[in-house]
């Protein structure tokens, strides 16, 4: 037997013992609560919102331990990468913080309010410090640069700065509503055969469909999957909805296995504990995340105003559109999830411009979303581009616009966290906004002065969900 394999015998054993040493703690309890609300809870309207809000903050802060589900299993020697069966960092057998398995609570990297302010205003639901980026799926690092010596430590994973979650109920009700849109226009096109359909939503584009009777033309869309699905999480727009978002992070990060991920009774990870997160724990998590409180803009001065003059004139409200508009005031959010129809098995609706949210209604009758983004993919060019061994050369540099709602008190700034200034960030654009970043290096000192004074307007909320906490 050849020494690799032993040291994969060697492994599994270790893995194996742990399990079982978790399993038989005595004097230990799990940190969740055991009478913890249920989904048919949630649905059946016998809770407050408030106190829905309460149970999804004790979600968002608890620190997971071995007794609740956290980390994974045995090592899965077929998939070492993927949540479920990956190796621990040195064989400690709890954390590896370069794959995932980094942190115990959402809390801990979703904790700076207003990072502008000195001291930084901490609390929760804010977003993370570059020693919380996410570290994921890496099958190669390099951090001595010891393979060419060029200036770059290889990394063949991605590298995601954690943004504030502020407004994400608006988000995400504008989402749905596109999404819905757009799957009308599909719709629309396979009732008239070889007729383009232009994909035009909230006055976004997203290109256009075509349906020759017997399968659609997909070359035309833009800055969407194929599906016509709006994905406003996660930096490249992986995930439709908060509850969709929240099941990977729980498996990724914890280690946490959802049981409407793998099964009611499943122990998919082989740890001893089943049902780590049940409907319910998803249920009152989305309900604590989608109410937070939304970012803010600031009142302008002269100076500011003029900023915002030159954001619109160099280009910059081409992607960071100001504001979009809902037609509902009421979020949705639904089991089990149909990506593809918003409207489909609604459990619970959260009127968002209601306290904490308090999103301004719009005369539309929905709600106005100032989030300065278009909810699309755009190419931002090679200097850009992640390294990721998992997506093809032009899912590397595609990512969705960044929202710049709040974005004062959101540094480190781009999907990364490496850009430590707003003029850092706008110099990284390339691609698809490179006319706009030359457009701004064009403007004179006093231009950039008031465009960047404009865009310290944009204000985190201040205090969020600070009535659970008394």
């Amino acid at each position: 037997m050849d020494t690799r394999a032993l040291r994969l015998l060697g492994s599994v054993a270790v893995s194996f013992l742990l399990v079982g040493v978790a399993a038989a703690q005595v004097g230990e309890i799990p940190n969740l609560p055991a009478d913890r609300p249920t989904h048919d809870d949630v649905a059946d309207d016998l809770l407050s919102l408030d106190e829905l809000r309460s149970a999804g903050l004790t979600m968002f802060t608890t620190p997971f331990n071995t007794l609740d589900g956290y980390g994974d299993g045995p090592l899965n020697l077929n998939d070492t990468v993927s949540p479920g069966g990956r190796p621990t960092l040195q064989g400690n057998g709890t954390f590896l913080r370069i794959n995932g398995l980094d942190a115990q609570t959402c809390f801990e990297c979703h904790t700076i309010v207003r990072g502008s302010e000195i001291p930084a205003e901490l609390g929760l639901g804010g977003a993370g410090g570059s020693n919380s980026n996410a570290i994921i799926m890496p099958t190669s690092i390099d951090p001595a640069d010891l393979d060419d010596f060029d200036g770059t430590a290889g990394f063949n994973g991605r590298f995601a700065n954690p943004p504030f979650l502020f407004g994400v109920g608006g988000l995400e009700l504008v989402a749905s509503e596109m999404t819905a849109d757009l799957q009308a226009l599909k719709a629309q096109a396979v009732s008239q055969p070889n007729i383009p359909v232009d994909l035009i939503t909230k006055g976004v584009s997203f290109g256009r469909i075509t349906w020759d009777g017997n399968k659609f033309d997909e070359e035309e869309i833009e800055g969407v999957n194929a599906d016509l699905v709006i994905r406003p999480f996660g930096r490249k727009g992986e995930n439709f909805s908060i509850r969709d978002f929240d099941i990977g992070a729980m498996q990724f990060h914890f280690g946490m296995q959802p049981s409407e991920a793998v099964g009611d009774g499943v122990d998919a990870d082989g740890d001893g504990v089943f049902d780590e997160i049940t409907r319910g724990d998803l249920s009152v998590l989305s309900v604590f995340l989608a109410a937070l409180e939304r970012p803010v803009v600031e009142a302008q001065g002269q100076e500011g105003k003029n900023g915002a003059k030159h954001f619109d004139e160099i280009g910059c409200v081409d992607c960071h559109i100001p504001t979009l508009h809902t037609r509902s005031r009421n979020l949705s959010l639904r089991f089990p999830e149909v990506p593809t129809d918003p409207s489909a098995n609604v459990f619970y609706e959260i009127d968002l411009t209601r306290k904490p949210a308090r999103f301004d209604r719009s005369r539309l009758g929905g709600i106005e979303v100032p989030l300065f983004a278009d909810m699309k993919r755009h190419d931002l060019g090679p200097d850009m581009a992640e390294s990721f061994h998992g997506a093809d050369e032009q899912t590397r540099s595609e990512f969705t616009t960044a929202r710049l709602w709040g974005v004062r008190d959101s540094a480190p700034y781009l999907h990364d966290g490496r850009a430590t200034t707003l003029t850092e960030a706008i110099m990284a654009h390339g691609g698809e906004a490179a006319d706009q970043r030359d457009a701004f290096v064009a403007l004179s000192d006093r231009q950039t002065e008031e465009l960047l004074e404009f865009l310290r307007t944009l204000r985190a909320p201040t205090s969020p969900a600070v009535d659970l906490l008394h």
